[in-house]
Parts: C-alpha cells; structure tokens; sequence
C-alpha cells in the first residue's frame, strides 16, 4: 500500500456515516449484508447510502455482490489490514538524529542558553 492507497481508506472512512457502515459490516462477518439491511439498521436512505457505499467500495474497504434483486456488501479485511500496516509499519523504530546545522530553530535555543 502506498500513502495515496492509505489517505483514500482513511479518507473513506473518515466520515460518520461511513464508518459506521464500515462497522456494521464487521460485525456481519463473511457473509456480508443487503444494502436494504445497513439502511434500515442505521436509518440512512437508500440514496444516501448509495453514495457512501460506492466511496466505500472505491476505497477498496467494501465488495458489493448482486444475488438476485438484492446487492451484498462485505468488509474487505485486507484492505483494513494494509491500512493499519501502512500506518504502523514503522513503529518504535526511532527517528534520525537531527542536524543542528539543518535545525537553524534548535541552534539559536542553544545560542541563548
């Protein structure tokens, strides 16, 4: 994942609504849910939550399958995973010593004291 693949997830998610799509569709598990079902669940019209699916969806954070009339969507945990990877993929590593000669802030507080 690179950090355009991760700002759009984030992006994606970053909105109330859709987060709690997201949500619910964790705890549907593999199986997904109807479309009809996460509207009902959390009171957003069907127009709306057209909307929200397809950011969703163009994210990579959500698949939606047709079966029969109805369109299944089901959390895409992969995408979840190379998200929480790319954000934490450098954790605790440390950062480099700065270069007081680069740091012009750092070396005039050393002037004063």
């Amino acid at each position: 994942m690179d950090e355009t693949e991760a700002a759009q997830g984030l992006s994606a998610l970053g909105n109330k609504s859709r987060l709690a799509i997201f949500r619910l569709l964790v705890r549907a598990g593999e199986c997904g849910t109807p479309t009809g079902h996460i509207g009902r669940e959390l009171g957003i019209p069907l127009s709306t939550l057209a909307h929200h699916l397809d950011r969703l969806s163009r994210a990579g954070l959500i698949s939606q399958q047709k079966s029969g009339r109805e369109v299944i969507c089901t959390a895409r945990y992969k995408t979840l995973d190379a998200i929480t990877n790319y954000l934490t993929e450098k954790c605790c590593e440390g950062l480099p010593e700065r270069d007081l000669e680069t740091e012009p802030s750092e070396a005039l507080e050393l002037e004063k004291q």
